[in-house]
């Protein structure tokens, strides 16, 4: 009996010595990552990417692949996250047309908020007001006060229809109750050579882009777009202290096809913010214009939701159309 019970016991202690190797959460990454960018090699996003995959790969010890998937105002790419794996190997940088898509397209391969979920807001850029130098009006008052004095005949650039800039005009428009004329480009560069040219009034873009040509004389920043002012810009005032509310940026975020675990997603998150954090990568943002922001997925995930919404009423009221 008692080499019965000793065999049981001993049998039972073997069996519970595996379970926590059987239970055990499999180390993330545990391969190559491929890190999804929906626009071609050379832009801000690409470049934001490719800093944020070598810093990965150095902390996680795997590859991490940039793989370019540009096309259909980036829904291609964001389609090849959606449609991958749920386990964190293939992730998918995103900007703000991610969160603009689901009201502008008329049809989309993927649902955004079912389809895939958010890991981390990575960092955020600024935009600007801008106008060119000897423009009659210095202030968003200013502005507003000519628009309404000359409905229909001020102009607005953008760089492209159902751009975060092109929408930031849109809300401008709504909040003040102006009639002012949007003007698409193929691109920013040609948008703000006939802004300084004087073909367009006014457009927002992105304070990096506009800030050579504000300090060469040519463009005259009248006010960013962000909820408060910037320390290191503070004389200039924001839109939002004339129109309450008014916040509109540039975003670039991470995000993973949907089902992705938690801890898997929190890898994601914390690895990226390390990164971030390392005093080269903090001086390469500085360069590009971007500021880190490092989100948890919760609140990366409660961010997409909320400017989603945001952009649907826009798109409701100006009829905006990216197709």
């Amino acid at each position: 009996m008692r080499k019965t019970l000793k065999a049981a016991l001993c049998a039972a202690l073997a069996a519970c010595a595996w379970l926590p190797v059987a239970h055990a959460a499999s180390p993330y990454p545990n391969g190559p990552v491929r890190l999804i960018v929906p626009f071609p090699p050379g832009g801000p996003t690409d470049a934001l990417a490719r800093v944020l995959a070598e810093g990965l790969q150095t902390r996680w010890k795997q590859p991490v692949i940039v793989e370019n998937k540009p096309g259909a105002g980036t829904m291609i790419g964001a389609d090849q996250v959606a449609k991958a794996a749920p386990d964190g190997q293939t992730i998918g940088m995103v900007n703000s047309a991610y969160t603009i898509n689901p009201s502008v397209r008329r049809s989309m391969p993927y649902d955004t908020l079912r389809d895939l979920t958010g890991a981390s807001q990575l960092v955020e850029s600024k935009l600007v007001l801008v106008a060119r130098a000897d423009a009659p009006f210095n202030t968003v008052p200013q502005l507003i006060e000519r628009a309404r004095a000359h409905p229909g005949k001020l102009t607005y650039a953008s760089p492209g229809a159902g751009t975060s800039t092109h929408l930031a005009g849109e809300l401008f428009k709504s909040n003040a109750g102006v009639d002012i004329v949007h003007v698409p480009y193929k691109g920013s560069s040609p948008a703000q050579t006939d802004l300084i040219g004087g073909q367009v009034d006014i457009m927002f873009d992105v304070l990096q882009s506009a800030l050579p040509l504000v300090q060469s004389g040519r463009l005259k920043i009248i006010a960013l777009a962000s909820a408060q002012r910037d320390p290191a810009f503070a004389q200039y005032p924001t839109v939002a202290e004339t129109l309450k509310g008014f916040e509109v940026g540039s975003m670039f975020g991470l995000v993973a096809p949907a089902g992705t675990p938690q801890p898997v997603l929190a890898a994601i998150r914390d690895g990226a913010a390390a990164v971030l954090e390392t005093p080269q990568v903090r001086r390469t943002l500085t360069d590009m214009g971007m500021t880190a922001v490092a989100s948890t997925p919760e609140a990366f995930n409660g961010f997409l939701k909320a400017e989603i919404a945001k952009w649907r009423e826009v798109v409701r009221t100006s009829g905006i159309q990216a197709e």
